[in-house]
């Protein structure tokens, strides 16, 4: 995470890259409600789980894409994106933890981190920065874990796929794992660096 705040382009809510976020937004109920279905006496319905986690995948990838390249970067789509995927990081950990496909101790590290990271934020607006920014460290932890909790979905049958999605699928968690709580730690020591400047100034 990077506490720079980047130039906002355009103070409209209706871009292409705001719309695909906001549909980012509403497809997480639906994946969750998808992964739950056989919780609940349902049929399994992975495989359409896996199809919306896909195209949110495409669409975070593509909303960053487009602002930059049309200049549609904006105050609301830089809310809405991390917003997007920290509620697909979320709604995943809890349909796999309640399944029993994740350990209840992955989900608690990685919410523990959330955690850490809403601190900082309320220290943050209470100094008067603006939100973070993700940067190259915080996105490349989000597409470990974006590709490690469809690769463990697979995981939940028999067969060499999952077999094989499982083995991938515990290594890009463990990667993501790492790098969510580097981001977090590299996260608290520039929000300190921030406050101890603020306290010097004063």
């Amino acid at each position: 995470m990077e506490v720079q705040e980047t130039r906002v382009q355009t103070d409209r809510a209706l871009t292409i890259p705001n719309i695909l976020s906001m549909a980012r937004l509403v497809g997480v109920p639906v994946f969750l409600w998808l992964i739950l279905r056989p919780e609940f006496g349902g049929p399994k319905s992975d495989g359409w789980a896996l199809l919306v986690l896909a195209l949110s995948g495409v669409s975070d990838y593509l909303d960053g894409k487009l602002a930059r390249r049309w200049n549609q970067i904006s105050s609301l789509g830089r809310l809405l994106d991390p917003a997007a995927d920290r509620l697909y990081i979320l709604s995943t950990l809890v349909g796999l933890t309640w399944r029993e496909i994740l350990p209840l101790w992955l989900t608690a590290v990685l919410l523990a981190r959330e955690l850490v990271l809403l601190v900082m934020v309320g220290i943050l607006r209470r100094q008067g920065y603006p939100p973070p920014q993700v940067n190259f460290l915080g996105k490349a932890a989000t597409f470990n874990l974006m590709y490690a909790f469809p690769l463990l979905l697979l995981s939940d049958g028999s067969g060499w796929i999952s077999s094989l999605a499982a083995i991938f699928g515990w290594a890009f968690a463990g990667w993501g794992t790492t790098l969510y709580w580097w981001a977090g730690v590299l996260y608290v020591v520039q929000v300190r660096r921030l406050v101890r400047a603020d306290a010097m100034a004063d």
